[in-house]
């Protein structure tokens, strides 16, 4: 198989990017080379920034490919260039898009394929449904082969998986665990969650590449563990080696006291329970299980992430913020009590 991937060194794509090597596909990375000195051999790399339009088509002018995958395309004039770059060059184009561009919040905890999209809270995720109503329209109006994956909350061995956060203070709350200072969960942590490592989702995305079956589908990839975010901070506390000291804010609360986009993050996504029913996937990849246990992997990315400071990015702005957002709290209880 000979494969195109614009991004490859991302928390979902580098895993797919490792597995594809070992099983000897001639895989292609058209990126910026920002990330590329850790790439393992066999890579092909194209550097050039893929919203130089005309450069990229010069660097592709002589070359086809079975599947192209966008890992990095977040609105539809980025796909808009992707159709006019690949249009009659590839047997697939995959894009990925997000499990968040589901109903929210949702008629059935259940989500199948068939569950609408309707995101009103999160701009990140109607810019995703928007990319993908693009995508449907050019295959059926002009034969263009997709197929659109959509990633729930997937994690790696470089950050720690959390709700409040996460893709930028993972550490800084390990951290606070480690100190006995009081971490924040958002609600009460009783809402149901899915948390995927990068490994598993790279067996379902592969299995997907060169599918026939795929064309035109739309499929989201997820473990089948299902937990909540009391089990998932317990799990990373219990991997540092600490007791946990949870404190809980609504969600609500958290939005309307922070500069970050909780009312996307949280409203629009993880405040909600999920539980996904994968066996749309299941039937176009038989054999498809995800094998890695939520806490099995937070100890191996716990581990990763301690043998590497590199990782250890600490964050004193948001850790005062927690501080502040507790302290407020505390102050709202003493107010009560008098």
């Amino acid at each position: 198989m000979k494969a195109l991937f614009i991004g490859g060194t991302g928390t979902i794509s580098s895993a797919i990017t490792k597995q594809l090597l070992e099983e000897g596909c001639q895989l292609y990375l058209l990126n910026r080379g920002n990330r590329n000195v850790d790439l393992p051999a066999g890579v092909n790399c194209i550097q050039a920034d893929i919203n130089d339009e005309d450069h990229v088509a010069k660097l592709i002018e002589d070359l086809e490919f079975d599947v192209v995958a966008d890992f990095i395309a977040f609105e539809p004039s980025q796909l808009e260039r992707d159709f006019r770059l690949f249009n009659g060059k590839t047997k697939q184009f995959m894009f990925i898009s997000s499990a968040s561009a589901y109903q929210t919040p949702l008629s059935d905890y259940r989500i199948t394929e068939g569950t609408p999209l309707s995101n009103p809270y999160w701009e990140y995720s109607r810019n995703k449904i928007a990319c993908e109503d693009y995508l449907m329209k050019q295959y059926r109006d002009n034969g263009f082969p997709i197929t659109i994956v959509r990633p729930s909350h997937t994690y790696d061995e470089r950050s720690i998986p959390l709700g409040v956060h996460g893709s930028k203070g993972s550490w800084q709350v390990a951290r606070r665990m480690l100190a006995n200072k009081p971490v924040i969960i958002h609600g009460d942590g009783t809402s149901l969650w899915t948390m995927t490592h990068n490994s598993d989702f790279a067996k379902g995305f592969i299995g997907l590449m060169g599918n026939i079956h795929a064309i035109g589908e739309s499929v989201h990839i997820t473990s089948d563990e299902t937990v909540t975010w009391n089990q998932i901070y317990e799990a990373i506390a219990d991997a540092l080696g600490v007791k946990l000291n949870a404190v809980h804010v609504s969600s609500e609360f958290l939005a309307a006291c922070s500069k970050e986009d909780y009312r996307g993050g949280l409203l629009g996504d993880k405040a909600n329970s999920v539980v996904f029913d994968n066996s749309k996937l299941k039937r176009l990849v038989p054999g498809f299980v995800a094998t890695t246990r939520l806490d099995q992997g937070i100890k191996q990315t716990i581990a990763n992430i301690i043998a590497h400071p590199e990782y250890q990015k600490e964050d004193p702005e948001f850790d005062s913020w927690c501080d502040k957002v507790i302290r407020a709290l505390d102050a709202a209880l003493l107010t009560i009590k008098e």
